[in-house]
């Protein structure tokens, strides 16, 4: 990503029923309000607003007791992953607007489409306090925004939402930060499958930036894409409360702009999602612009101190 003018594509995804609640649905909405268009202009980027997905129920998909509302989410991802290649394959920036995380499914197998056809690896980091690595037949819940790590990586083939020839992630590609919350069973897949977690305990006690390093330096000697899909609740819940699912002790408003400004020096993001936004659990919009702030500063903008005023 060149920070100085990307051509950026905002695809707005109004997908709730891949969670347990409604609101969500309305996050798109709720980052246009806040900014989000404005602030990347702003920033001298050339942005195309696409304005938001309204796929139809995939008819072809079964009913899923163990994954809930698979119609609809099936058909988001179907319809996302078309939209994220075309936009990455004509030299663009997908940046998703959620939606909740189940549109990652749709996103990130687009952009492993991408990374496939130009013989590059793709790589994921996923800044969230869940490692959604659920599969339908593990899931406590059945809501399908807890599985998606899985899906893209091959560990949860739910259906036949995508062929089964697609390009998969490599778990041993994907860097979770920020985790906090993980069922047992999430445990053991992730411990099996080498998907690389640094929690909470990790970054207090090596740093953000010594972990950020080590996640960049391995994409860039991998010459590898990067996929950057920034939940919500990867904050700490005071900083940002318009999210379902709230998990005490998250990241700080310092290292997440930090996270975001030094992914912005090393070049190496070419996609990103803003994912489980629910602005009806907000506080007057407070998480929308914080996350706008995040996006800011992935995109260059940076935070310099001001001068103390004398008394």
């Amino acid at each position: 990503m060149n920070v100085e003018s990307t051509s950026i594509t905002l695809i707005g995804v109004p997908l709730e029923e891949g969670s347990g609640r409604r609101g969500a649905g309305m996050g798109p909405t709720a980052l246009r309000i806040a900014g989000i268009e404005t602030m990347l202009t702003e920033l001298d980027h050339r942005v195309t607003d696409s304005g938001d997905l309204h796929p139809a129920p995939a008819a072809d998909l079964p009913d899923h007791p163990k994954a809930h509302n698979l119609k609809t989410v099936g058909a988001f991802t179907r319809a996302l992953e078309a939209k994220v290649y075309e936009v990455a394959s004509s030299g663009g920036f997908p940046l998703i607007l959620g939606g909740d995380h189940s549109l990652s499914m749709g996103s990130v197998s687009g952009m492993a489409r991408h990374a496939a056809e130009v013989g590059r690896p793709l790589f994921v980091l996923w800044l969230d306090a869940h490692s959604d690595f659920n599969s339908p037949a593990t899931s406590p819940s059945g809501n399908i925004h807890g599985m998606p790590v899985a899906f893209f990586c091959g560990e949860a083939e739910i259906a036949d939402i995508l062929p089964a020839s697609r390009p998969l992630v490599d778990p041993k590609k994907v860097f979770q930060v920020g985790i906090r919350s993980v069922d047992p069973h999430e445990r053991q897949e992730i411990r099996e499958h080498g998907v690389n977690v640094f929690d909470m305990r990790s970054l207090d006690e090596q740093g953000v930036a010594a972990i950020m390093r080590q996640v960049l330096d391995t994409i860039s000697a991998a010459n590898g894409l990067l996929h950057v899909s920034f939940d919500v609740d990867f904050l700490d819940p005071d900083i940002a409360p318009g999210v379902g699912t709230t998990v005490p002790g998250g990241a700080t408003f310092r290292e997440a702009h930090l996270i975001m400004e030094m992914l912005s020096d090393s070049g190496l993001v070419s996609s990103l999602d803003l994912v489980e936004l629910n602005p009806f659990l907000d506080d007057r919009g407070k998480s929308a612009r914080v996350l706008v702030e995040m996006a800011a500063s992935l995109f260059g903008r940076r935070i310099f101190d001001r001068p103390t005023r004398a008394a």
